[in-house]
């Protein structure tokens, strides 16, 4: 309260009405547009940093939580065992296959489905699983490269690509070993190709290297082993025709 003089010349208290003062100074600007930004940077609100509340080290404001979605369930048949799950809608059947359920042989290489590492079986069809949400496939049944194998023996496929040196640094193999299993039973069920030379002729289709080539280019090979590679497919189908005409 400041005193104010009257005109008698005594002293009278008289309350003082104080003016707000709507301009700030340099030195304020910059000081309070700092603490704001570096408040931000760190995930505080900015209300909170520039009225100055204390706030322990390391901690956030009390900001609504993110909304996320809810999990949903997902029951999924991966390599002969049912799944019960609980997923993020959002996660990818790659990332479910590799994170949760350690199957590691699948693997991940563009993130992108150009390469086709990742490949797997769904329901005996050959995918990207790295563009699949794993909720997607909900029922179906899902086979990785641990999965060709049976009572403890390789399946035709993976020893052929042992025998014709389909490989180099291996890290492409899961994903063409699927992709190959899947594109015998296309050619099987007479599917053509690009470059297949009469799409309207009946029963298989015939798999010459140009076939194979067309057939499993979705699948690359960064260390070059095509020629092993074709020469293991090649090498699996004459043997599949064969026992198919033997039976016959």
């Amino acid at each position: 309260m400041i005193q104010e003089r009257n005109p008698k010349g005594d002293q009278a208290p008289k309350p003082h009405t104080a003016l707000i003062r709507w301009s700030v100074t340099r030195r304020e600007f910059v000081v309070t547009a700092g603490s704001v930004a570096g408040g931000m940077a760190l995930g505080l609100s900015p209300f909170a940093v520039s009225s100055g509340a204390a706030q322990e080290p390391g901690t956030l404001s009390e900001a609504p939580p993110a909304i996320r979605p809810g999990a949903v369930p997902v029951a999924l048949t991966i390599n002969g065992k049912r799944h019960e799950l609980s997923l993020d809608p959002r996660v990818t059947l790659l990332d479910l296959l590799r994170n949760d359920l350690d199957l590691t042989g699948t693997k991940k290489g563009c993130d992108h489905g150009q390469c086709g590492a990742c490949t797997v079986l769904a329901n005996g069809r050959r995918i990207n699983s790295c563009l699949s949400l794993a909720a997607a496939h909900h029922g179906e049944e899902i086979i990785t490269i641990e999965g060709l194998a049976l009572a403890g023996r390789l399946h035709p496929m993976q020893e052929a690509f042992l025998e014709h040196d389909g490989m180099q640094c291996g890290y492409c193999t899961p994903g063409q070993i699927c992709s190959a299993v899947a594109m015998l039973d296309e050619a099987r069920a007479g599917e053509s190709s690009f470059v297949t030379a009469d799409i309207g002729a009946p029963g298989a289709a015939e798999l010459t290297p140009a076939e194979i080539r067309e057939r499993m280019s979705g699948n690359i090979c960064r260390c070059g082993a095509y020629p092993g590679i074709i020469a293991a497919v090649e090498s699996v189908w004459q043997g599949s025709r064969a026992n198919h005409e033997g039976r016959a």
